[in-house]
């Protein structure tokens, strides 16, 4: 039986970790699961607390003695959060030498960071991260299953090439057509077309985000951008306040609260204070510290006349 299938035993904490319900995924009971699934299962929950910013503490379960090249591939996604991009770069290319067919391998290690993706697949005589055709190396080289059609659906996504994003998901819509990663991975790729596409986005995260059983900051984050982008700004509004009292301290609540409150005029010095101190590197903040940087370097070349 296909473990993710509608009776599959990682189907609920498979869906549950793409829904961003990570604290969900952590305290999963898997005591039931048989022998094959163990192994996945643990590494979703590895996962999970990374994504929970809980990378050193997954470092410290895992320690320096791992016994399969899964959990190696973890520690190198954990090393890379962390900060340690020289031991992750390190760990990739030991791996992508000995274990290339490895899914968890393939995934995790060439998720990461652009360093660590272009020391895997140099190392498998894949084109550059930057070239057009390295997702469709990647194809393959990447096993048929979701996670592998998300990765490349999000690595087409950020090189703008929407059309080859929307191939792939369309590729697999028809061996995994209820499929809530492909749902999510066509809502990526709506969010990315625009037009009709907001709107068979926003059905899909207001679906999650409604649900308490399915809810999280994800699924409600995306349900206000798709608000947003359908120029319901008290819509979106409303979705990101509520997400703003069931998750006070999420970056991605806060990050896109700033934002919105930038296009209604509204004060946001508080939300990037809170940001600040929550996550420092935010993407965010850091685009804004560089454009600050930026300004301030035109405006000195100016003067004011007397």
């Amino acid at each position: 039986m296909d473990p993710f299938s509608a009776e599959g035993e990682l189907l609920n904490i498979h869906n549950a970790f793409y829904q961003g319900q990570y604290q969900e995924v952590v305290d999963f009971d898997t005591s039931s699961f048989s022998s094959e699934n163990t192994l996945a299962a643990r590494i979703l929950k590895l996962r999970a607390q990374i994504a929970l910013g809980q990378s050193k503490e997954v470092l410290k379960l895992l320690g320096a003695k791992r016994d399969t090249p899964e959990l190696d591939a973890v520690a190198a996604l954990a090393q890379h959060v962390s900060g340690d991009e020289e031991g992750a770069l390190k760990l990739a290319e030991s791996l992508a030498a000995k274990h290339e067919d490895n899914a968890a391998v393939q995934v995790l290690d060439c998720g990461g960071t652009r360093s660590v993706i272009e020391a895997f697949w140099k190392s498998r005589g894949v084109g550059s991260s930057s070239s057009s055709s390295f997702a469709c190396d990647m194809s393959i080289w990447l096993t048929t299953q979701l996670d592998s059609v998300a990765l490349i659906v999000q690595i087409h996504l950020q090189q703008n090439r929407s059309d080859l994003a929307l191939k792939e998901v369309q590729a697999a819509r028809r061996w995994a057509q209820d499929s809530l990663l492909v749902n999510l991975a066509e809502s990526w790729v709506g969010m990315r077309v625009g037009g009709e596409k907001y709107q068979a986005a926003f059905y899909v995260y207001e679906e999650l985000a409604s649900v308490p059983s399915t809810t999280s900051a994800l699924s409600m984050v995306g349900q206000s951008v798709s608000e947003l982008h359908l120029g319901r700004l008290p819509e979106a509004e409303a979705a990101l306040q509520s997400a703003l009292q069931k998750y006070p301290e999420d970056p991605q609540v806060l990050a896109n609260s700033i934002v919105l409150n930038t296009i209604n005029g509204k004060d946001k010095e508080e939300l990037i204070g809170k940001l600040s101190k929550i996550q420092p590197d935010h993407p965010l903040l850091t685009d804004l510290e560089e454009k600050s940087a930026l300004f301030d370097t035109a405006a000195a070349k100016y003067s004011v006349k007397a």
